[in-house]
């Protein structure tokens, strides 16, 4: 077996640290979400499911359990949160457009709506009424990989698992 030569490995080295170094933080955000709202604001589609997203209009406050979660989270990056509530499937597209960063309200692992948007990796599970379990998930823009993996860290952290 021929081993390159020392000069080979240099010049290897040499012609690719330009493409490494394109390559930046990984993961990153296609159009920076993450960034922006870090100490901005987070824009977030609330799709009416109790107990897991409710939105009083009258007064402008959402409560439940994902709004909690939306809400420590936000916190924890120093983000102010936009609530845009609205039937699912009108949310769906607008995350698809990039009218919203993430989505919530009750979405499971088999949402039709996976085409829309990136599923978070399943945060907890949810009994239906014929006695089954679904695995419970939120929704983020597409391309958005950081925003997906900070939020999945802090589903995690909140969870008890990290």
């Amino acid at each position: 077996m021929k081993l390159p030569s020392v000069a080979g490995v240099i010049a290897t080295l040499i012609l690719s640290t330009p493409l490494l170094s394109a390559c930046g933080s990984i993961p990153a955000d296609s159009v920076g979400t993450f960034d922006r709202a870090t100490d901005g604001d987070l824009v977030v589609g609330l799709s009416e499911h109790t107990p897991w997203a409710e939105f009083d209009r009258d007064s402008g406050t959402a409560r439940g359990s994902e709004v909690e979660l939306i809400q420590s989270f936000a916190d924890s990056i120093n983000a102010e949160i936009q609530w845009r509530p609205g039937p699912e499937s009108v949310l769906a597209h607008s995350i698809k457009e990039g009218d919203i960063d993430l989505l919530i309200g009750g979405l499971t692992t088999t949402s039709p709506w996976s085409t829309h948007m990136a599923l978070t990796r399943p945060y907890g599970e949810s009994t239906t009424e014929d006695g089954s379990t679904e695995k419970m998930v939120m929704g983020v823009r597409l391309g958005e990989n950081e925003l997906l993996t900070e939020l999945e860290r802090h589903l995690a952290r909140e969870a008890g698992e990290i």
